[in-house]
């Protein structure tokens, strides 16, 4: 399974904000969309373009367009917050859903919504979701995809745990995983450490 480490000033900086207790959930959700942007910048970089004319103030010109079809597709509540950044990048993209909930005890993700288009054989799918930790949630989505035909599979992480790519890795090898950091271990809760924090909660402040 591919592992895509993104690197870049703008998101250490961001994350370094993301990571510290003390940012207030509106400087959060600036934060994280800033880092959203620029992963799907990343992810989006081998997109299939068509050649096409267009009528320049000046003259007719031939550009390139994007002629991939693209699908979004955010992990319910948090992978929201990573929505708005993928479609200021792509606005034409289409837009499913996967509603997942975590076992707190067991830490085991259980489908409770899934709304996703249909015919995903032909589409370049990018599931969102800002928290790999266990990456059984990831794993169940991404196995949700292929049951709707979907080949063609990229997760974008903002945090990551070593112990999640690897159980990405044995389920769903032909992933690609774009993350902007990969942490050090899962505690015993199954929290990403140093992590920052449940990323809903703090996204949508509760």
């Amino acid at each position: 399974m591919p592992l895509r480490l993104v690197a870049h000033p703008l998101i250490e900086d961001s994350l370094a904000r993301l990571r510290d207790r003390e940012t207030p959930c509106d400087e959060f959700r600036r934060l994280a969309r800033r880092v959203s942007v620029l992963l799907a910048a990343e992810a989006t970089r081998d997109l299939v373009l068509a050649e096409t004319e267009v009528e320049t103030p000046l003259e007719r010109a031939v550009v390139r367009r994007i002629s991939s079809r693209v699908v979004a597709v955010p992990v319910l509540r948090a992978g929201l917050g990573m929505l708005e950044a993928f479609l200021e990048l792509v606005p034409e993209a289409q837009v499913g859903y996967f509603g997942l909930e975590r076992n707190e005890e067991t830490a085991a993700a259980r489908r409770y919504y899934e709304k996703v288009p249909k015919d995903l054989a032909s589409a370049v799918v990018f599931l969102l979701d800002p928290m790999l930790a266990t990456g059984g949630s990831a794993a169940m989505a991404v196995d949700g995809l292929r049951g709707r035909g979907a080949r063609h599979v990229r997760l974008l992480s903002i945090v990551a745990a070593p112990e999640g790519v690897a159980h990405l890795e044995a389920t769903v090898p032909e992933a690609v995983v774009y993350t902007a950091a990969l942490d050090r271990e899962l505690n015993d809760r199954k929290y990403i450490l140093p992590g920052l924090g449940d990323f809903g909660d703090r996204l949508f402040g509760t």
